[in-house]
């Protein structure tokens, strides 16, 4: 009931959404439905060629999926495309993801904007659609699941999205949105939240040859809490019977100041306890406030008609919630990106620049340890919890009350959520750049990107391809990294340079041949391309595929291609202390001698429980137990960074049947991963004899501990299927849907670097639309289920429970007022469910839009 008094609410707030099929009576008919299915693509192979005749798999969407899709924006509707994998680690952060191998912050995914990357230089992925379009510039989306680096070079081995955007030229005037919405119904953690999202676009054409648009939006809204109290460290005390409420070693997965680093192992009485520090939970440190304010500008001149000079300039100012192996609120983070293109029949060239200002960020994590320590330090407390405890029982109180009575002892003068001093402390750790003292995430970087490419039988070579059926097409590319070193997050480690940028750079180029044969049924293409990376050796991708046309609705498809993906900035370079840990970048510059040196953190865990476990069973002494365990104990073999590479064989079929009224789109691909870029754990003990390891590395308070990037050992292989049925029935119905599976196959040994594969078995999507189901009243309801799927990263690990929702929307259009509303719902019976372990749990978000003036 709640639920529709809430979509009542909405509607009188009079917030409405554009749809631009309702406002063309024909636009219901079999032949311009099916006609969107011909369109042209540009993405899947450098050139414009149509959406059936690709050589790999492409998914293409337009606004007239949007519009009937019951999702609030264009980018949510893409987590229902076939094969899309969408988690969310915010409200406004949205990480995209195409067979396997997800994270929250996916470096194997790549997004464009009129094929320029929005990445955020320092993160090595965007951040969601923060810079993105808006609703009322996007056009279509074309998205390219599998590995695409053999043409793109940049970091796409689990594929891309390009955001194309409307032109001046073609779309001109003013259109103005206001989005209004609802969150956190039934939620008594927090109540009921508003949403807000204004956008405006202004396009004018000046003369024959010069045009410009500018687009702005402001979004305000209260994220989605991530609090979950599940206990990380459940076993820490088992062997002494402590465990659930009672341990007090428990690290819940969003409560922070109690991970390892804030934990000891203490001799209390006759048994040794292993006890962390109290923390706070993340809904007591993030500010949960959404924001985004972004805009950006087009200027577009015709120097002939098929010749083109634009310039772009997209900025965004936001504060949101973002995931790494910690949770970070991103706060005044400013990301901007100048763009200058070339276009002409056979040559487009492309220069830009992204910048990035982290502005007042901080790390969660960092920001709870460090208001714990900033009372008390960690020597002092432990000590307070000692004697404390030791205080109890020497008075006769039970052990757990005793454990109970010494932390609250211990706590004394710790600052309290929503207190004057514990704000103080937020306030004043934000700003301090260095994690083991305070919590700042303060990085300044850019990126430089540059390239050509040249169709050399356009305008040069005409000939080839008429006598001999062949198209050349060749292209250069250059991207450069510009860090300012912060001292905390990064340095450069060059002697002499320290204060100076740090540059990480790559060189490529490309050459594309195609061949058309057997009275051009039969297509046959092969891309070879050479990158060169700082600090990395010439490496070549390739890509060999064919098309046939049975006819011109039935295209069958194969392919093969290789890839690779060099270390991002953090993973290459990164320098952070982080509550006694150093995270080291890979690179031999960053990290000789560490390797060399260390033990690895899984062995020492191992190590260290085995020991308090004798010596609270066996009542064997501190030496003694170590000596019993110190076999246990394994040193690193692992070493310094190489790209990671992957091995795909992909085939495929499009085609039509009934009068082209069912589509039909299946996809197969089988992978082959290895040298996985992940992260492995290590101490190099303070000592440099042998027989005094294990004492050292038992302690840490005798050990260097580290968390390194480096290579899996691990070689991988999945493979996945995915399908798509579209049919138009008759009166403007049209049913979709489709459905991915997706499959983890191990063949060499596990060593449990390699990131984990975080996407579920099966996933589905089905929808039904009508744009006119009366009169100018269009609909759309969808349904979407993935199954269950284990969750592996560096915050926590397990089992994500398997979730579906129901998404719905109604508009209706006033074409003589040129205006149209929309309401709709996603998760519209409210089941709330996170997508991944350590995010939010999201519920049902319900609005209304309104637009005027869209053309």
């Amino acid at each position: 009931m709640r639920i529709f008094f809430t979509l009542y609410i909405c509607i009188v707030t009079v917030s409405l959404y554009g749809q631009d099929n309702l406002s063309r009576k024909n636009e219901g008919n079999d032949t311009l439905k099916t006609k969107n299915l011909d369109e042209v693509i540009v993405s899947a192979s450098r050139m414009y060629e149509k959406l059936l005749e690709s050589p790999v798999s492409v998914e293409k969407i337009n606004r007239q999926y949007f519009n009937a899709n019951a999702a609030p924006s264009f980018f949510d509707a893409l987590q229902s495309i076939k094969g899309v994998q969408m988690i969310a680690p915010s409200m406004s952060f949205r990480v995209i993801n195409t067979r396997g191998f997800t994270n929250t912050t996916n470096v194997r995914f790549a997004q464009l904007i009129d094929g320029m990357d929005i990445q955020s230089p320092h993160i090595g992925a965007p951040v969601g659609n923060a810079l993105g379009p808006t609703d009322l510039d996007i056009e279509t989306v074309e998205i390219v699941p599998g590995s695409a680096s053999a043409l793109y070079g940049m970091n796409t081995i689990n594929g891309m999205a390009n955001f194309f955007t409307k032109n001046p030229f073609n779309s001109e005037g003013i259109s103005i949105q206001q989005k209004t919405g609802i969150n956190h119904l039934n939620d008594a953690g927090t109540g009921a939240k508003l949403f807000s999202e204004t956008t405006i676009r202004i396009a004018q054409v000046l003369s024959r040859q010069f045009a410009f648009k500018v687009n702005a939006a402001l979004s305000k809204g209260y994220d989605w809490v991530a609090d979950d109290h599940s206990d990380l460290n459940a076993t820490a005390n088992s062997s002494i019977g402590l465990t659930g409420a009672t341990n007090p070693g428990m690290d819940p997965v969003n409560s922070y100041g109690n991970e390892s680093s804030n934990r000891r192992t203490l001799p209390l009485q006759t048994k040794n306890y292993v006890v962390a520090r109290t923390g706070y939970y993340e809904k007591e440190i993030a500010d949960y406030s959404l924001q985004n304010i972004k805009a950006d500008v087009g200027l577009y001149y015709k120097l002939k008609e098929d010749k083109n000079i634009t310039y772009t300039y997209h900025v965004a100012d936001f504060n949101t919630v973002y995931q790494r192996a910690n949770r970070f609120r991103l706060q005044n983070y400013i990301l901007q990106q100048h763009g200058l293109e070339y276009a002409s029949p056979s040559i487009k060239a492309k220069a830009y620049i992204n910048i990035e200002n982290t502005g007042d960020s901080y790390n969660i994590r960092s920001m709870a340890e460090n208001i714990d320590r900033s009372y008390k330090p960690d020597d002092k407390w432990f000590t307070d919890y000692t004697t404390s405890f030791n205080n109890a029982t020497a008075q006769g109180v039970a052990t757990e009350q005793a454990l109970h009575t010494a932390r609250l002892f211990a706590d004394q003068g710790r600052p309290q959520p929503g207190t004057p001093a514990f704000n103080n402390s937020l306030d004043k750790l934000q700003h301090i750049n260095n994690w083991d003292s305070g919590a700042a995430l303060e990085v300044k970087a850019s990126l430089l990107h540059a390239e050509a490419q040249v169709d050399l039988t356009e305008r040069y070579l005409p000939v080839i391809k008429k006598k001999a059926g062949i198209e050349l097409l060749t292209g250069v590319d250059t991207r450069t990294y510009l860090i300012k070193p912060d001292g905390n997050y990064f340095i450069n480690p060059v002697p002499g340079k320290g204060e100076k940028n740090l540059i990480y750079k790559r060189y490529g180029g490309f050459l594309s041949v195609s061949k058309s044969l057997l009275d051009n049924k039969l297509k046959v293409g092969s891309v070879i391309r050479v990158d060169k990376n700082d600090y990395f050796d010439i490496k070549m991708h390739m890509r060999f595929s064919a098309v046939y046309s049975v006819s011109s609705d039935q295209h069958i498809r194969l392919s093969y291609q290789d890839g690779y993906r060099y270390p991002s900035i953090f993973e290459a370079f990164s320098n952070v202390n982080s509550g006694g840990v150093k995270r080291v970048g890979g690179l031999p510059v960053m990290s000789s001698g560490i390797f060399e040196h260390s033990w690895l953190k899984s062995s020492i865990d191992n190590f260290q429980a085995s020991v308090n476990k004798d010596i609270n069973t066996l009542g064997l002494t501190k030496n003694a137990a170590i000596e019993k365990n110190r076999n246990l104990l394994r040193k690193n073999d692992y070493t310094y960074l190489d790209p990671e590479h992957v091995k795909s064989l992909e085939t495929g079929y499009k085609g039509f049947f009934d009068n082209r009224r069912l589509f039909v789109d299946i996809d197969f691909y089988y992978n082959k991963y290895s040298s996985f870029i992940a992260q492995v754990e290590m101490s190099v003990p303070n000592t440099g004899t042998l027989d005094s390891v294990p004492y050292a590395l038992y302690d840490k308070k005798t050990q260097g501990r580290y968390r390194m990037w480096t290579n899996s050992k691990t070689t991988v292989y999945n493979y996945g299927v995915g399908a798509r049925l579209k049919y138009d029935f008759n009166k403007g119905y049209t049913v979709d849907g489709n459905l991915s599976y997706a499959k983890l196959n191990k063949k060499s040994a596990d060593d449990g670097l390699e990131d984990g594969f975080n996407t579920p078995k099966w996933a589905s999507n089905i929808s039904i639309t009508n744009a006119h189901l009366f009169g100018n009243i269009g609909m759309g309801i969808s349904y979407r289920w993935q199954d269950s799927y284990y969750w592996q990263s560096f915050l926590v690990n397990g089992d994500v429970p398997a979730n579906s929702a129901l998404d719905a929307q109604v508009g209706y259009l006033f074409p003589k007022l040129a205006f149209s509303i929309k309401v709709g719902a996603t998760n519209l019976l409210n089941h709330y469910a996170t997508s991944f372990l350590g995010g939010p749990q999201v519920g049902g978000f319900y609005y209304t839009t309104v637009t005027y003036g869209l053309k």
